[in-house]
């Protein structure tokens, strides 16, 4: 078994041409399972909480863009550090300008789905945020970024359309 760590620090950081620290997150998602053992159709989405606890709101896995890897890398990097999902990144949802209440200055957060192959035991930050699988509609009202809940609204059209 590999020992798993999350990267830390910022010597590796991507910022835009603004000065935005670049961040890149991912919608960890999978099917409902049915009560007779099929998959149907329904999304659950995968929330994590803050390093700080519950009580600072729930979110998706998300972190710094570094220069050593591309922005699917990131997303998939993030969501095995943060909620210990391995997955398909697929075609992003989109890229936003927020304001990081935390630091007082804008980022550049960009948002991908990732379909959840393997959800691991253990994790580089198990010990740190909790996880919870949940309903698209539960997911949007914990979800404490306006941001995310956009990208979570995307990623429920996309899924939509191709049902119809």
């Amino acid at each position: 078994m590999a020992c798993l760590v999350a990267r830390s620090g910022r010597e590796l950081q991507r910022y835009d041409n603004l000065g935005r620290r670049q961040v890149v997150g991912c919608i960890p998602y999978r099917f409902k399972s049915c009560s007779d053992g099929s998959v149907g159709d329904e999304l659950e989405v995968l929330v994590i909480t803050s390093q700080k606890g519950q009580a600072r709101g729930m979110m998706f896995p998300k972190g710094g863009w570094e220069l050593d890897e591309s922005v699917e890398e990131a997303a998939s990097r993030e969501s095995l550090e943060e909620a210990g999902v391995l997955g398909n990144v697929e075609d992003g949802l989109g890229k936003w300008n927020f304001l990081s209440k935390r630091h007082g200055t804008f980022y550049e957060g960009y948002m991908f789905p990732l379909l959840v192959t393997k959800q691991l035991d253990l994790w580089p930050e198990k010990n740190v945020r909790q996880r919870i699988w949940m309903a698209v509609d539960e997911a949007r009202e914990v979800c404490r970024d306006w941001w995310m809940k956009e990208a979570l609204d995307i990623l429920v059209e996309r899924h939509t359309s191709l049902q119809q």
